[in-house]
C-alpha cells in the first residue's frame, strides 16, 4: 500500500522516535536496571533533558528574536507595534515555539507510558489554547489603546467592550478546554449548558445588566469619559474617569472617587453638565435681598448725583423724558409724590445692574442676560441676577461670579438701598444701649 507524503513523514518520525528511545533504554538495561526501572528512569531523564531544551528555546525566542524585533519596532514611527510590545502580544506569540516542539517531542519521552503520553498531550493542547487566549486578549487590549487615541472613540466605554470580549473569550476557551479534558465535542457541551442557562443568568446578572447599560449609554451618548456628572443618590459630583462593564468611576471635586454601578445609569436620574460645557456659557443665578424699608422715590438732586454714573446716564435721560411726557399728558399733580410716575432707587439700581452686566466682558452676550425682581419674602425683595459667564471652567466661573457680586454689593449704598441681613449680636447690643440711653434721659 502506497503512503501519502504526510503519512510517510509520520512513519519516519515514529521510527526515529523508537530508535532514540530504544537506544537510551538498552543503555540503562546494560547498566543493570530491570525493565520497569529502565523505562521509568529513561522517561525521567529524557523529560528533564527536554524541559532544559525547551527553556533554552524559550529564552532564545524571548531574549534574542523578540529583542531584535523590539528594537526594530522602537525605531519605527508606527505606534501600533509599540502597543503590541506594551501588551505583551509578541511575547505570547514567542511561547508557541517551545509548545510546538514539546508537542512533537513528548511521544519520544513517554513512549513506554501511553497513559502518561495521553495526559501530557492534553496538557500541551490546553497550554496552547490558553496561549491563544492570551494572544487574542492582548490583541484586544492593543485595539483598545489604539482606539483611545482616536477622537471619535476617546469618550466611548471601551473598557466595557473589552470586558465583554474577555468574558466571551473565557467562555470559548473554557468550552474548548473542557472538550479536550473530557473528549466531548464543544457542541454537545454547549447544548448541555442550555439547561443551566437560568442559573448562569442569575450568576452573571450584574454583568449582563452592566453590558446592556454600557451599550445603551454608548448608543444614546448620555455619558462619556470626561463628562461632569452629578448623582446625589450616590454622592457623586465630579468628572467621569472610567466607564467599564460593572461600574462607572467618578472623581469628585474633593479628589475622592465614587464608584457607581453601570446599570443604575438606566434606572436612576443624574445630571450631566456636558451641554453647559459645550455651549460656552455657565449660568449665574443668584439674588440680592433688598431691605423693603429702604425702597423709596428718588429726589431730583439724588437723580442728578446718580447721573454722573456713566453707564447709567443714558437710561436716566431716556427715563426722565418718558416720565415727563407721561406726567404732562396725564396732568399729574406733582405736589403729591404718589401722583404720576417717579424714579425709584430700586428701579435705578436694577437698571444699573443690567447695564453693568451688558458691558461686562466676562458675560456671554449670546445667552439670556437679565436682572429681575422676585416675589417679596420675609427676607426682603429678591433682586435676581440671571446671566451666563463666557467661561465654563469651575475656578474661572467662580471668580467671575464673585467679582460681579462684589461690585453690586459695593455700589448698592449709592442708591440709598440696604441689603437685608438677620440681626447680629452687635445690632442687638447697640439697640439695647440706645434704649438704655433713652430711659436715662
Amino acid at each position: 500500500m502506497q503512503l501519502s507524503p504526510t503519512d510517510y513523514l509520520e512513519e519516519i518520525n515514529k521510527q526515529s522516535q523508537s530508535k532514540f528511545y530504544d537506544w537510551s533504554y538498552h543503555k540503562l538495561l546494560q547498566a543493570g536496571f530491570n525493565s520497569e526501572w529502565a523505562h521509568t528512569i529513561n522517561s525521567i531523564v529524557l523529560l528533564f533533558l527536554v524541559i532544559l531544551i525547551l527553556l533554552i528555546i524559550d529564552f532564545i525566542a524571548r531574549k534574542v528574536i523578540l529583542s531584535v524585533v523590539t528594537r526594530f519596532i522602537i525605531k519605527s514611527k508606527n505606534s501600533i507595534d509599540d502597543y503590541l510590545i506594551k501588551n505583551k502580544t509578541l511575547k505570547y506569540i514567542s511561547h508557541f515555539i517551545p509548545l510546538f516542539i514539546a508537542q512533537h517531542i513528548s511521544p519520544i519521552i513517554f513512549l513506554g507510558f501511553p497513559n502518561w503520553l495521553e495526559a501530557i498531550n492534553k496538557g500541551i493542547e490546553i497550554l496552547l489554547v490558553l496561549n491563544i487566549m492570551l494572544i487574542v486578549h492582548s490583541a484586544l487590549k492593543t485595539l483598545r489603546d489604539i482606539l483611545k487615541t482616536r477622537k471619535s472613540f476617546a469618550d466611548k466605554p471601551l473598557e466595557s467592550y473589552l470586558q465583554v470580549s474577555q468574558i466571551v473569550l473565557i467562555c470559548i476557551g473554557g468550552t474548548i478546554t473542557f472538550s479536550i479534558l473530557t473528549g466531548i465535542s464543544p457542541l454537545s457541551f454547549l447544548v448541555s449548558l442550555g439547561a443551566a442557562s437560568a442559573i448562569l443568568m442569575l450568576v452573571f446578572k450584574d454583568t449582563i445588566l452592566g453590558f446592556v447599560a454600557s451599550i445603551s449609554v454608548s448608543a444614546n451618548d448620555s455619558i462619556r469619559v470626561g463628562d461632569w456628572i452629578e448623582m446625589p443618590k450616590h454622592n457623586a459630583d465630579g468628572t467621569v474617569i472610567e466607564i467599564n462593564l460593572n461600574n462607572v468611576k467618578v472623581q469628585n471635586f474633593d479628589k475622592t472617587i465614587t464608584t457607581i454601578p453601570t446599570h443604575t445609569l438606566l434606572i436612576d436620574s443624574f445630571k450631566n453638565y456636558r451641554g453647559m460645557q459645550t455651549s460656552g456659557g455657565r449660568r449665574i443665578k443668584r439674588a440680592i435681598n433688598i431691605k423693603i424699608s429702604t425702597i423709596r422715590f428718588m429726589t431730583e438732586e439724588e437723580i442728578k448725583d446718580l447721573e454722573r454714573i456713566q453707564i447709567l446716564k443714558p437710561f436716566i435721560e431716556q427715563r426722565r423724558l418718558e416720565i415727563s411726557e407721561y406726567n404732562n399728558r396725564s396732568q399729574a399733580d406733582q405736589s403729591m409724590p404718589v401722583n404720576g410716575r417717579k424714579m425709584t432707587n430700586i428701579g435705578l439700581f436694577r437698571a444699573y445692574a443690567t447695564a453693568y452686566i451688558r458691558q461686562n466682558p466676562n458675560i456671554n452676550k449670546d445667552m439670556i442676560s437679565m436682572v429681575r425682581q422676585m416675589d417679596p419674602t420675609e427676607h426682603g425683595v429678591p433682586l435676581e441676577i440671571y446671566v451666563f459667564s463666557n467661561d465654563t471652567r469651575f475656578e474661572i466661573y467662580e471668580g467671575i461670579r464673585s467679582d460681579l457680586f462684589d461690585h453690586l454689593f459695593a455700589v448698592i449704598t449709592y442708591f440709598k438701598l440696604e441689603v437685608f441681613e438677620s440681626p447680629a449680636s452687635d445690632d442687638l447690643r447697640n439697640l439695647s444701649i440706645k434704649i438704655d440711653h433713652t430711659h436715662l434721659q
